[in-house]
């Protein structure tokens, strides 16, 4: 097994994809001219990379070129089949670096090389395929269709029969603003629907994953499009802040917290922008009586602790029958006590470093809390691998001795912690399960049917039944309530990018 270095070495693949840092504003790099961000390899707490965050003048700019480019810029010829050929070229560079990227990933978010590919690049080139697939064809299909329609009877013009189209229309300017723990997926949701539709973009990434997508940036540039089409400025809130309030900006789609996303509509409420939310969860985990415990305890697990639990659809509510309780926490603790916590570069590694060390900070703080109030850990905790001592690493824990109503089961740790709650009836399941602030995911196990009708029951914008399946870049991902408005991925998020015109004439 790798030991900790000091300087914790990328290969030459990687070097190259983030030698450049710096902003890229109207088809062009340049430095940014506000304060210089450290990243700090979440592993062995060395510096990772640094760069410079943009101003509001390079901001301004940068939207400037984005309008620029959707209003009479030669964007506005590209076809939707042409949109889509760029798109397909995007993933092909992906493939063609995606050692490199899973390096570079690892080293900044801490995501495993086990698992790096699945949780971080196949969303990302399943839903950048899917949209550029879409593109010569619209969401649902079509981008204009015919209408033939009479006039309903009392209208203002009985029986006049009149004849029209329904367009869509790209929405202009689009301002993404992307999360941490994702960031290939987060960039190819948005930037991938963004492109498809015929907008313009400005993206800002989390500064906390920068590095990453300054990485997929340089595959990006290798793309060519015509100067403002895409935009990247760096840096922290004063940036997201002037991109949201930003006259010229159409759209807004973030990712991230629903304290951040609460201050961007706000924001962009002065201008009466259109605002796509992607926020945080505390998705339930639902074992139906009669379910074979041990067998739902490894997916059960690995919903919460991938990732480090930096999972805005972690399930890590987990609600079993009461009499299945005590059986259920010995299983997830022998399960967890196996689970490899260390060095993502090692394949046998399930659990890396949280991104940073404040962020460990936060998560421990939320346990400490709950254990002070009288919550016990049940399964898992313990002290982090030794051999890293300036990482960010936190072993998985269950807490129990808890109730619905405590802060540990009704706020977001956004990390390998969870809390087990049992329930005396199915009702009572339901109910639990809907009693959050968020709606964002679910699982449900059990058989079949009745698994079925209680998934129908919840109130969630996505629910999985004994584990789902595979990433599916034609479905929607969103939530109700305070997990966000709008949907990513799909033809339903895809339609988020889109205006939409009737024309129509009498008929005589």
């Amino acid at each position: 097994m790798p030991t900790a270095e000091t300087d914790y070495q990328l290969g030459a693949g990687a070097l190259a994809l983030i030698r450049e840092r710096r902003c890229y504003v109207d088809g062009a790099r340049e430095e940014g001219a506000g304060a210089t961000i450290v990243k700090v390899n979440p592993t062995s707490g060395t510096e990772l990379g640094r760069f410079a965050a943009a101003d509001a003048a390079q901001v301004e700019r940068a939207v400037g070129a984005a309008r620029r480019a959707f209003d009479s810029g030669p964007w506005r010829e590209y076809d939707g089949a042409r949109r889509g050929a760029i798109l397909h070229r995007l993933v092909d560079l992906m493939e063609a670096n995606l050692d490199a990227l899973v390096e570079i990933v690892g080293a900044e978010v801490g995501s495993p090389v086990s698992l790096a590919v699945p949780l971080q690049l196949e969303g990302a080139l399943f839903n950048l395929r899917w949209f550029a697939d879409a593109a010569p064809l619209g969401p649902d299909g079509w981008y204009e269709r015919g209408t033939t329609v009479d006039a309903p009877s009392g209208g203002t013009h009985p029986g006049l029969t009149s004849h029209g189209v329904i367009v869509r229309e790209p929405a202009g300017v689009a301002a993404a603003i992307t999360a941490y723990n994702f960031p290939y997926n987060l960039l190819g949701w948005k930037l991938g629907a963004a492109l498809a539709a015929g907008c313009t973009v400005v993206l800002q990434p989390s500064a906390r994953a920068t590095i990453s997508t300054l990485a997929l940036w340089s595959l990006i540039e290798q793309l060519e499009l015509p100067p403002g089409v895409v935009n990247l400025v760096l840096g922290e809130a004063e940036v997201g802040q002037a991109l949201t309030g930003d006259p010229r900006v159409d759209l807004v789609s973030f990712t991230g917290s629903e304290a951040v996303g609460s201050r961007i509509m706000v924001q962009a409420a002065p201008t009466i922008k259109k605002v796509i939310l992607e926020l945080g969860g505390k998705s339930p985990n639902i074992l139906l009586p009669g379910t074979d415990v041990e067998a739902a305890i490894a997916p059960s697990m690995l919903r919460l602790i991938t990732n480090a639990g930096q999972r805005c659809g972690a399930t890590s509510r987990m609600l079993v029958p009461r009499a299945d309780y005590a059986r259920f926490c010995a299983a997830a603790a022998e399960f967890l006590d196996q689970v490899a916590v260390g060095d993502p570069r090692d394949p046998a590694t399930v659990v890396g470093p949280l991104v940073d060390k404040a962020h460990l900070e936060f998560v421990a703080g939320h346990v400490e809390r709950a254990l002070a109030g009288g919550a016990e850990i049940v399964a898992g905790g313990g002290a982090p691998p030794a051999e890293f001592p300036d990482g960010a690493f936190m072993r998985p824990a269950l807490l129990g001795s808890l109730t619905n109503a405590d802060a540990f089961a009704q706020e977001e740790q956004f990390g390998p912690v969870g809390s087990v709650l049992p329930y005396d009836d199915v009702e009572e399941a339901i109910a639990i399960a809907n009693d959050s602030l968020y709606g964002l995911n679910a699982n449900v196990f059990g058989p079949l049917p009745d698994a079925l009708a209680v998934a129908r029951r919840i109130r969630s914008g996505n629910v999985t039944i004994n584990g789902g399946g595979r990433i599916r870049p034609e479905a929607p991902w969103g939530g109700y309530g305070r997990s966000g408005i709008g949907r990513e991925s799909g033809d339903e998020g895809f339609r988020e990018y889109f205006e939409v015109k009737h024309i129509q004439w009498p008929l005589t």
